[in-house]
């Protein structure tokens, strides 16, 4: 990974926003503290900053083609870049690097905008034509990558981090509620929408094309399922079982190819291991692709806590002979890093495990380690969480009635396109969120709901079996800009290292969608072809063992330990002067914790006294307005 950040404005000389890229840039030095580069060119100025994981000495950026018409700025990595390469250098084109970015440029010369369809990588990536006098940006496909952007004035003004576009001297600070309003009632940010008024987020598989006529943003690929329409009769008995050994035995293809793509790298490259199925698989495959090397591991664990999982870690570092690292994470971490994670995340969280993913992140850069492997995806792909099963046994659903479901529906239709039950009864969430809510806010929560945005494409919805439904919401509301962002890129580049994704390969994702839905959950087991395609590679005791989740703190445990800096964020002269929320109701929230009549649950609940905490942080640190 490294960090991009630029400036585009056909009315302007590059020469005139030079100095304010190259700033903006410079307030991403964490996610690439090895080099620095810039350029200006026509109408654009890119600013960028490195962290080397391919060819050290010549790989620095900007690449430029040889004629210097086009310029490009690339923040991660193509992971396919030596098959692309050949095929390029068959066609005439020349090479300054072994850089994998470096495709980029040629890749343009031939295939144009659609240059995105012959990558496999993680990437955000900044390409300009002066001749055109066009900008490309484009974000990979699953999201791995963040690229933000805003327009202010006839500048279009973009970056790795949102940090960056607020070194933009024409770029205001002001908290986005309907930013906020997501945060509250999913899993997290869904893009484009940020917690910044005006900044926007590209979308997993979107590009942005400014030029003469103005800045559009188009999809050029979306996790698309089978029609139920088009697919056969429900597999069972012998049929299922031959087609699941057929499907295991795919997946491990893929799946070895990937982690063998993702190893590439002039740096030391480990794993993080929570001592589940999918980490444990990809430390297998690791050890398969190269049996005579000690891989090195990294594993959160808790001392203090009864969801400590050490114990299945060290089962599996010693079964794949890794050099193991436990990272303690204690209640005193919590309160030390939490500001430093609401910097990098770049808005509140519901839950306190970014911080456990800021140590992880610390401890890798501290060993020499320079990217880690880790197993995100395999959940929303395959099938990982309770969900399913309930989806999978007819158990999902609203539990409102008469005008009430009516009313859920309603909302169902304009944030998807469908009458689809996803997590929560959304209006009984939003009735509640209206008394958190400050006065002034609540009276215009309508205007800024959850429940009014239309959130996914639900042409990816309409027809689709339910499992196939599940996914693909999960894909974008749990997995981009939750687990891939704010707890995934973010928390690494904080300490400077590359998060790598087996289960996110483009053949890999691919594969998921055609995964007939009953063998997802065949004898309603979880993820039943990835434990298949395991079974050779992973101790029995791992594949037998029910998932659970990463966890850390709650506001209850913080309550109950006595925390007076979580006192003191959630205490109502705090809530007061900022004004976003009703200090009465935060005052009850807390008192019902603190009496024991209500405990927060890491998996089951939403943390509302969390994410006021760290509102308050975001407020300070980002010099937000106060409405108090």
């Amino acid at each position: 990974m490294c960090g991009i950040a630029g400036i585009f404005s056909v009315d302007r000389t590059a020469a005139e926003h030079e100095s304010i890229s190259r700033d903006m840039a410079a307030e991403l030095i964490h996610r690439g503290p090895d080099d620095a580069g810039s350029i200006s060119l026509r109408s654009v100025s890119l600013g960028f900053r490195r962290l080397a994981f391919n060819d050290l000495a010549n790989g620095n950026q900007p690449h430029a083609s040889p004629d210097g018409e086009i310029v490009a700025v690339c923040n991660g990595e193509i992971f396919n870049h030596r098959n692309l390469r050949d095929s390029l250098a068959a066609r005439g084109h020349r090479f300054r690097s072994a850089s994998d970015t470096e495709v980029l440029i040629p890749l343009y010369r031939e295939y144009g905008l659609d240059l995105t369809a012959h990558l496999d990588g993680q990437f955000g990536f900044a390409l300009y034509d002066s001749v055109a006098d066009r900008l490309l940006l484009a974000r990979d496909h699953s999201g791995i990558v963040p690229l933000f952007y805003t327009v202010v004035g006839d500048q279009l003004v973009f970056g790795s981090e949102v940090k960056a576009i607020l070194r933009h001297p024409a770029v205001s600070r002001r908290v986005d509620l309907r930013g906020l309003d997501q945060i509250l009632s999913l899993p997290g940010l869904v893009s484009p929408r940020t917690m910044f008024e005006g900044v926007h987020a590209l979308r997993p598989g979107e590009r942005l094309i400014a030029d003469r006529s103005g800045v559009r943003t188009e999809r050029y690929w979306d996790l698309d399922y089978p029609l139920q329409a088009d697919a056969g009769p429900p597999l069972e008995g012998r049929a299922a079982e031959t087609e699941l050994d057929r499907h295991a035995g795919r997946a491990a293809v893929l799946l070895g190819d990937a982690v063998a793509d993702r190893l590439q790298a002039d740096v030391p490259v480990g794993m993080y291991l929570s001592g589940g199925l999918d980490s444990s698989m990809i430390g297998a495959l690791m050890a398969r692709a190269r049996p005579d090397h000690s891989w090195p591991s990294f594993s959160a664990v808790f001392p203090e806590r009864d969801f400590d999982e050490s114990s299945a870690q060290r089962l599996v570092a010693g079964k794949l002979g890794t050099a193991h690292h436990e990272v303690p994470v204690r209640e005193s971490e919590l309160a030390s890093w939490l500001t430093t994670m609401v910097r990098h995340a770049e808005c509140p969280v519901r839950e306190s495990y970014n911080v456990c993913s800021l140590l992880l992140s610390q401890a890798v850069r501290i060993s020499g380690t320079g990217a880690v492997l880790s197993g995100e995806g395999a959940d929303e792909l395959f099938g990982g969480y309770p969900g399913y099963r309930f989806d999978a046994a007819g158990l999902s659903g609203s539990r409102a009635r008469g005008l009430d479901a009516h009313l859920e529906r309603e909302a169902s239709l304009r944030m998807w396109g469908t009458e689809l039950f996803y997590e929560n009864d959304q209006l009984a969430a939003q009735e509640f969120r209206r008394e958190l809510y400050a006065d002034d806010l609540a009276d215009g929560l309508e205007s800024f709901s959850v429940t009014g945005q239309r959130l996914v494409d639900p042409e990816r919805l309409i027809g689709r079996h339910p499992l196939h439904q599940r996914s693909y919401l999960d894909f974008h509301l749990r997995l981009a800009d939750h687990l891939l962002g704010d707890h995934g890129d973010r928390m690494a580049l904080a300490h400077s290292v590359e998060l790598r994704f087996p289960f996110l390969a483009r053949d890999v994702v691919d594969f998921a969608t055609t995964v007939p839905p009953e063998l997802m959950l065949h004898g309603v087991q979880e993820k039943a072809v990835l434990r298949r395609a395991a079974a050779p590679l992973v101790p029995g005791e791992i594949l037998a063992r029910p998932k659970y989740g990463f966890r850390a703190q709650t506001s209850s445990h913080l309550l109950a330990s006595g925390a007076d800096w979580f006192e003191e964020l959630i205490a109502p002269s705090t809530v007061r002067r900022q004004g976003y929320f009703n200090p009465a109701t935060v005052t009850e929230l807390a008192r019902r914790q603190r009496e024991g009549r209500h405990q927060v649950h890491a998996h089951l609940d939403t943390d509302y006294l969390m994410v006021i905490a760290t509102f308050a942080l975001f407020v300070e640190e980002f010099g937000l307005p106060c409405l108090g």
